[in-house]
């Protein structure tokens, strides 16, 4: 005879308490935006626009994040990025962390080159076959596996630090990488994933505290940019 119990349908009431929230941000407008030059690691400024868009980007962070919570503003070193999380930094009352593994792809030698230049020169990477490791054709770029280990190690110390709301500040073309990283993507399957967001945009990452599920709760969000 089976002593089973019948099920109550009981789950705790914590269930869906968030224990984590990433709040993943890329900086607005550049200056290499305008003057269509190669970002990358060239340290270029954020535009006046870009600036109004930052202080919205803090703004909205401010509102979404309750008060007195835990916060922390981890940000790529490139001025781009830092004057971005400098004034969302400023709105928490905390300084920045710097990463430079946070950092967008090298494009090495293309680097503050016209992109005109770059786009003459670029090799695309081919349908099938190794994807990650191909060379794109200019000197000194990173590769995809690259970018992707360098990110992939700066959000493994990010999360190892216990902090309710941290945000991160990087570049569109790193973002793919966070995001990959907090769903568990192995390096290896990342050939083909691309995670294509607007300058200025926040994507916002949740942990819940009962299944330890992570969650995509939204991807590029631009409202806050809205006039």
């Amino acid at each position: 005879m089976s002593t089973a119990q019948p099920s109550t349908g009981f789950v705790p009431s914590n269930r869906h308490a968030v224990v984590r929230s990433i709040h993943v941000v890329t900086h607005p407008e550049a200056t290499h935006h305008v003057e269509k030059v190669v970002g990358g690691w060239h340290d270029s400024r954020l535009t006046p626009a870009g600036v109004r868009a930052a202080v919205s980007i803090a703004a909205a962070l401010r509102a979404r994040v309750p008060d007195g919570a835990e916060v922390e503003v981890i940000s790529s070193d490139l001025r781009r990025a830092r004057r971005t999380a400098d004034e969302t930094a400023k709105s928490f009352g905390v300084a920045p962390i710097e990463d430079r593994r946070l950092r967008e792809r090298s494009y090495g030698v293309a680097e503050g080159r016209p992109q005109e230049w770059l786009d003459q020169r670029f090799v695309p990477p081919p349908t099938v076959g190794d994807r990650l490791g191909h060379d794109v054709g200019v000197q000194g770029a990173e590769t995809t596996r690259a970018v992707a280990r360098r990110v992939y190690a700066a959000m493994d110390d990010i999360l190892r630090r216990p902090c309710e709301h941290q945000i991160v500040v990087t570049h569109g073309g790193s973002l793919t990488f966070v995001v990959a990283h907090w769903i568990g993507m192995a390096i290896e399957s990342l050939g083909q994933v691309n995670f294509r967001v607007a300058s200025g945009s926040i994507t916002t990452l949740r942990e819940d505290g009962y299944f330890h599920n992570r969650q995509v709760s939204s991807l590029g969000d631009t409202s806050h940019l809205t006039p």
